[in-house]
């Protein structure tokens, strides 16, 4: 199944490369890049998430710092003779990243995340909008009169019991990016990234899984059509040890994106992500089951230094009972 889920990622990148490559390239103009987006399902969030990147690394000597404040509105109800799990709760992941460049070719970066689990905000305006569109999705109205539920039981054991009101550090990670070849006239910049998730938050609070995750991965962009620029990513990530009773495996995410330049100081984004699951055969289907999202937003140029950027992650269908239900997002990037 891994395999299969590493080809089709690896497929999907070449895909974006190949229609890149046969774009006409034109002057040249340099794209604010992609989201750093990530699986923000809570259980899912607690495992390295390798967030989305360009192939380009900062100067020599450039330091980049990075907040982001991601909201996500999770709401999954499994039930069976032996078996629950009920997850209606926001979770508002905090991100703090620093990056430099050490060399024209590498560099390095620590992310430093929160969690803040509670009610949230986004149920009303989501129920409302899914009773004016598809209407109400099965889970959202059988917890309808439930405030706040983060619980996953199997036969009598409990895997994972939030605190409404939780707070504290998340894990945090190491980073590193080197770039293997820059873009040409013809050929797409490549990098390879290598990642580790050092567990820094409280898994007895479900704020982190309690073991360290090691990731790998490689990054491509190219320009075309002098305003188009792809994007894609892939990567393995090797979960150690166990979180609480359950085993882990080894998972693989990935990502195409496609960015248009509207001005020099504004543009758009698209993306499509794929995450794999560390885990399998729980008996429950949002834990054992991948995701697949797409991702809109914008990224504008504040002054010369400063980039803001605003994303909405949206849960499809391809894959069903897994995902968080939306996730809304904002990014202030300054750069040194």
């Amino acid at each position: 199944m891994q395999r299969r889920l590493v080809s089709t990622l690896a497929l999907a990148l070449f895909e974006v490369l190949t229609f890149a490559w046969l774009g006409i390239e034109c002057a040249r103009a340099d794209g604010f890049g992609l989201f750093p987006v990530r699986n923000f399902q809570p259980v899912q969030v607690l495992f390295l998430g390798v967030p989305g990147d360009r192939a380009a690394v900062l100067p020599k000597g450039a330091l980049e710092i990075r907040t982001e404040l991601a909201e996500t509105n999770t709401i999954l109800n499994e039930q069976s003779a032996d078996s629950s799990a009920r997850l209606k709760l926001e979770t508002l992941r905090t991100g703090l990243f620093f990056r430099y460049g050490l060399t024209d070719k590498l560099e390095v970066g620590i992310e430093i995340p929160t969690l803040y689990e509670y009610r949230g905000f986004l149920n009303g305006l989501i129920t409302q909008t899914e009773r004016l569109t598809s209407g109400l999705a099965p889970p959202r109205q059988q917890l309808e009169k439930t405030g706040f539920a983060y619980g996953i039981q199997k036969q009598g054991q409990t895997y994972f019991k939030g605190t409404q009101g939780a707070l504290g550090l998340g894990d945090i990670t190491l980073s590193s990016k080197y770039q293997m070849f820059k873009e040409g006239d013809w050929m797409p910049a490549l990098s390879a990234r290598a990642l580790l998730k050092v567990p820094t938050g409280d898994a007895t609070r479900d704020l982190g899984s309690g073991h360290a995750d090691v990731g790998l991965g490689l990054a491509a962009e190219k320009m075309f059509l002098s305003k188009w620029i792809a994007y894609g990513n892939v990567n393995w990530i090797i979960p150690t040890g166990r979180v609480g009773t359950l085993s882990v495996r080894p998972y693989a995410t990935g990502l195409v994106a496609v960015e248009y330049l509207w001005t020099k100081n504004f543009s758009l984004v698209g993306q499509f992500d794929f995450y794999s699951t560390p885990f399998h055969d729980t008996g429950f289907q949002f834990l054992d089951r991948g995701v697949t999202e797409v991702v809109a937003g914008f990224t504008y140029r504040l002054q010369q230094n400063v980039l803001w950027q605003v994303y909405g992650v949206e849960n499809l269908d391809f894959i069903t009972g897994a995902a968080a239900d939306f996730t809304l997002s904002t990014v202030m990037t300054y750069r040194f």
